[in-house]
Order: C-alpha cells, then structure tokens, then sequence
C-alpha cells in the first residue's frame, strides 16, 4: 500500500510533469487565465491520460509481441486522438459552455506533450521505474496509478496558476510586464515553490 501511496505523492508533488519536468507548458500558459477552464482542461487531461495509459499499455504488449515496437508513436498519438475526439463530443453536448471556453486547446490534447510522454513513460518498463519511487513494481496498475497522479498533479498546477493569475489581473502590473512576461515569472515562482517537495519521497 505504501508504494502506491509515494507513487501519489511523487507524481503530484514532487516530480510535477508541468513545474518539475516541463512537460504541457502549452495548455499550461493557454488555458490558465481562468479557473473554471482550468478545472475544464485539468479533468478532461486526467481522463485522457488515464484512459489512453491504459490503452497504450496494452497495446504496447502487442507491438512487443509483433516486433513492431518502431510503430510505438504513431499508434499512440492516434489513441490519444480518438480519445480526444470522444471528449470533444461528449463536452459538445453536455456542457457546450466549457467546450467554448476550452476552444482550441481542447484538440491541442491531441498533441499535448504530458499526455504522450507519459504513455511512453508506462509503456517502458526502464523508463517508468526510474520515474516511481524505490520499492515501486512495474506493471499496469503502477503505470495507471501514476498516469492518475500525474494528470492530477498537472490539473493542481494549472488551476492554483489560473487562480494567481485572475488575482494578478486585479492588480496594477507594469505595462512591460504584463501578459506572457508576467505569466512567465509567476510560473518560474510556482515552480521553485514545488522545489520544496524534493526529498520527500527517496
């Protein structure tokens, strides 16, 4: 149990996928104005790479077995767009407020670098367990788990930056540091205060 507890805690805290391995900066920088689209993208990243772990996972078993592992990218980005597609659909109709709001960063999950390298993380026995924390086995419910976290970690740092950014627009910022600038300090802040989780879990 407590493997799977440092799994949680290192994926959301200590090894950020945005603020630790700068991994998303795009729709981290895109949809962080406000924090309804920020809640919006954070969930429906947490379904995609929860969901697209899961496929990919299985699916590289398949190219392993096959000998056709040099078809790992491809195969995984079109699994990551179906999925994608499948959210723009359901978001569509049931809530078409959060879809406009989403806008073109919604289809940007297809290419989002978090939810792909993190598949790939999952999918490679070597490159998952240097990412878990000692003690930590190698298998789907590992990989599932620390997809989870980690899109969990990413919804956390793109919301607490979308609620530092609607309070920054409440204040006067110098005409030179307003915009990306000002974004761009506050999320080097927001990192070097996730610095201070290092060493929690060895």
């Amino acid at each position: 149990m407590l493997p799977y507890i440092l799994i949680f805690v290192s994926a959301i805290f200590v090894n950020n996928i945005v603020l630790s391995q700068f991994l998303g900066i795009c729709p981290f920088l895109g949809v962080s104005k406000k924090i309804d689209t920020a809640l919006g993208m954070g969930a429906a990243v947490t379904f995609v790479l929860t969901v697209a772990t899961i496929v990919t996972y299985l699916l590289q078993i398949l190219l392993k077995a096959w000998h056709v592992e040099f078809l790992q990218t491809i195969l995984f980005i079109l699994v990551i767009a179906a999925l994608v597609q499948m959210i723009e659909i359901i978001l569509k109709k049931i809530s078409p407020a959060l879809y406009q709001a989403l806008g073109v960063f919604l289809p940007l999950i297809t290419t989002n670098c978090c939810i792909l390298g993190v598949a790939i993380i999952v999918a490679d026995e070597k490159k998952l367990l240097a990412s878990l924390p000692a003690g930590a086995e190698y298998g789907l419910l590992s990989g599932t788990l620390f997809a989870f976290a980690t899109a969990l970690g990413f919804a956390l740092a793109l919301v607490l930056f979308a609620g530092i950014r609607e309070q920054l627009a409440l204040n006067k910022v110098p005409k030179a540091m307003q915009g990306t600038p000002i974004a761009l300090l506050t999320a080097g802040l927001l990192a070097m205060a996730f610095m201070g989780f290092s060493g929690v879990v060895g």
